[in-house]
This record gives C-alpha cells, structure tokens and sequence, in this order.
C-alpha cells in the first residue's frame, strides 16, 4: 500500500493528465444536486459534496441497458437473429466516490458474480471501473454507515481512497489499478500522514450519531418477522413510488423488455423495483404481492433478513441514508430494522 500527497495545486492538471489513459467520472452539481457524469476535457470532479443524489450504480448497471438488436425483415441478412450490442469496457476511473457507495458494488456483486452464474454485463462494467473513494470527514445527519458495518473511511471496493487534508489530498493507493491511476496523474510524492488519517476517521465516525441495531436479525425466526404486526404501520403512507430503490446503491431488481418499431427491435434491461404493483405479477395475471403492505415487507425482509440467511454476511444496506433523505412520506429504514431486530412476539415487545 503506498500513500501519497496531492498538492490541490496539481489536482487539476493531474486529473486531466488521467484523462488520456481512463475514462473519467465524477461528483458534478446540476443546481441543488450532484450527481456522477463523465467529465470532458477541462471539466473537474466538484469535490465539496456531501453525497450524490442518485448512487454511482447506473455507472456498471445503466437505468436502461440495450443488450441485443434485431430484424424482422427477411430481406435483410441475418434476419430473426439477436445480435449483442457492443459495450464498451475501455478503462474508467470514478473520481470522488464515496466509501458506502463503493461498498454497495461488492454486495451487488454477490448476485451478479454467483458461483452458478455470471452477468457478463455487469462483470464487464465493473472490472473495467477503478474506484477512487473520498472519505466522508463531514458525514450527512442520515448517515448510519459504522452500524452497518462500514464507515466514513472504510475501504473495502475502493482501489484508492482520498482524503481531504486542507491543502492537499493524501492518496492511499490500495490495489494496483489504484497505482496506475495514480501514475496516470504524476502524483508520485510519498507521505507519511498515517496519524492524521486516523485523527480525522475518528473524529468523522463520531460525528455519526444515527445508528441500527442488526445483531438479532439472523436469530430471529423468518415468520415470526414476516407475521410481525407492525407492517401495516410501515406501509400506510407508502405511495410505491420506487424513489427508495431506485436512489439505493444496492437494490440491483431489473426486467427485460423488447422495443420494437415496424421490423427493427431491440433487446434491453431496466432497473426495475418489487415496490411496483406490476413487479411480480404472473402470465395468468395472479400477483403474490398485490397489496401495498406486501411490497413493502418484501423491501425491507430481503435487504434486513434474506439477505442475512443467505449471505452470512452483513445486511444488504451500506447505511448511505438516502432513502431516508428522499422518500416523499417519511418511511425511515432505520426505525424498520431496528424493529425487526427487536421484535419478540413471546415477550409481547413490538417496538414503535
């Protein structure tokens, strides 16, 4: 692991000599908002954010994703056979991201990289991304990451991660597409500030004060959860928008559809969200969740308990806090978990 400094003063100049070996993306405002966009020359990563409003998913997993073309038209060779759109897998580097964001991409990985199958799409994506990660000094009110098992610092996913220092950014390259971006740069001055980067990850983890308790929903029994009498409560003032899956990092639900114009088609996938009605409806037109309350509970035992039974491995939430900043009625995942966790129908204890 090396560890170097960057002068604020060759930022710039250093991310635009990056250019010309990645591809680069990074935190740009578009008026109260930042979001991730591709930066061209002269354009710089806006680095005084707080957090992106829509997570850097869509960079491996695009909203909308075309995977085959085709035609109908027998006149034109090759008619009636999909033919797989080419995607580009030259280098990327994301500039900024968060620690929780590029977290999320490891436990969406456990569905995309599964031992009895490969998404190529999203494999390709991914391995061709190199995740510069920002430490969060200044974590958001809604922030729950350390209870969530990660942090402000944390480095997990992350090839390199930037920490702001005043003057300067010190760069911990931690894999080797981590050096070579740092090479890209011509950052090469090594540093030796291993203290202040621990002084200031203690003093951003302090700042978090909100928190969820997660150490029960493994223990608890699936049904007793499942039949707990407090999903009423959580789903009345939902409206099933899909705001809270779509701005989620690692909600990973999508379709496949075809869209065809007289005899051109073309194949694609799109994010999709079980808080939809139409999400698991069957061909004979029977919908196992038809009800709002069904959808809801299914949001919240797959991210807080499913997930836990079968990955062994954390919940399947990095604590980013975003649907609880963007949700239209107030339904907070916080107060959800640690009802779950907390609920004990032989105690009669159902927490409010």
């Amino acid at each position: 692991m090396k560890v170097i400094t960057i002068d604020k003063k060759g930022w710039a100049s250093g991310i635009e000599k990056t250019k010309s070996a990645f591809q680069v993306f990074g935190p740009v405002k578009e008026k109260e908002w930042h979001s991730f966009k591709a930066l061209g020359p002269g354009e710089q990563p806006d680095m005084a954010y707080s957090n992106t409003r829509i997570s850097p998913k869509f960079l491996v997993q695009p909203q909308s994703e075309p995977m085959f073309t085709y035609s109908l038209d027998e006149a034109v060779e090759d008619h009636h056979i999909l033919k797989e759109v080419r995607k580009d897998t030259a280098p990327k580097a994301v500039v900024g991201i968060r620690p929780c964001d590029a977290a999320a991409f490891l436990i969406v990985k456990r569905n995309f990289d599964a031992p009895q199958y490969q998404d190529p799409y999203w494999l390709n994506a991914y391995n061709a991304m190199t995740f510069i990660g920002f430490a969060c000094n200044t974590p958001c009110s809604t922030c729950f990451c350390t209870s969530a098992g990660y942090g402000p610092f944390n480095e997990a996913g992350l090839d390199v991660l930037l920490v702001d220092v005043g003057d300067s950014f010190v760069a911990k390259s931690l894999t080797d597409k981590g050096d070579t971006w740092l090479k890209a740069g011509g950052w090469t001055s090594a540093a030796d500030a291993s203290g202040k980067i621990e002084a200031l990850m203690q003093a951003a983890e302090a700042k978090i004060t909100s928190n969820v308790s997660t150490d029960k929903l493994k223990t608890r029994p699936t049904t007793q959860i499942y039949e707990a009498p407090f999903w009423d409560d959580v789903a009345f003032s939902c409206i099933n928008c899909g705001t809270c899956t779509y701005s989620c990092p690692t909600c990973w639900c999508f379709d496949i559809q075809d869209e065809a114009r007289g005899t051109s088609g073309i194949r694609m996938r799109n994010w999709d969200s079980c808080m939809f009605p139409m999400f698991t409806i069957h061909g004979t037109g029977h919908n196992p969740r038809g009800a709002k309350v069904q959808r809801v509970r299914q949001r919240f035992m797959h991210k807080l308990k499913y997930y836990v039974e079968k990955y062994d491995n954390g919940i399947q939430c990095v604590g980013c806090g975003r649907c609880i900043r963007l949700c239209p009625v107030n339904i907070d995942i916080r107060k959800v978990c640690n009802q779950m966790n907390d609920y004990d129908p032989a105690a009669c204890v159902c927490p409010a």
